[in-house]
């Protein structure tokens, strides 16, 4: 049987990333890929075991059916403290630990920049999923104290 493998750009659009961040996943070993040429190719198995959901991908040689529709948001958060960014990180990822199994994927990433006091929060997921862990953000920022 063929292995079925796909370029950096087909796997950006299927997880709604821009090519920049999956490449630098590759680069960073956090994807398994192998470089054919100049160019890199991901493999279905690889890219499941990275997603940690087979349902990401379409089925083999099937039409998608049901629309699919995700979010990518980007919150920034200035004037924070560590502790109050780690207060917030750990809220966030418990929040999206504990998601039944029958709901759709839901990631969140986070990153804080100690030099300008700055906090980016990263959700890639449903729409309702993600409207509902940034309703999360707000009361811990004061985002409506103003």
């Amino acid at each position: 049987m063929a292995r079925e493998l796909y370029s950096v750009d087909q796997v950006a659009e299927l997880l709604g990333l821009h090519v920049r961040t999956v490449r630098n996943y590759v680069r960073d070993g956090r994807l398994n890929a192998v470089r054919i040429g100049k160019q890199y190719r991901i493999s279905r198995e690889d890219l499941e075991a990275f997603t940690g959901h087979p349902d990401v991908l379409p089925e083999r040689d099937t039409v998608r059916t049901e629309r699919h529709v995700e979010v990518s948001s980007i919150v920034q958060v200035d004037a924070i403290s560590r502790a109050d960014a780690d207060r917030m990180s750990t809220l966030l990822m418990g929040a999206t630990a504990h998601r039944r199994e029958d709901m759709r994927p839901l990631r969140v990433e986070t990153a804080y920049d100690e030099e300008r006091a700055r906090m980016k929060v990263v959700v890639l997921g449903d729409l309702a999923a993600s409207a509902e862990l940034l309703r999360l953000i707000e009361p811990l920022v004061g985002a409506n104290d103003d």
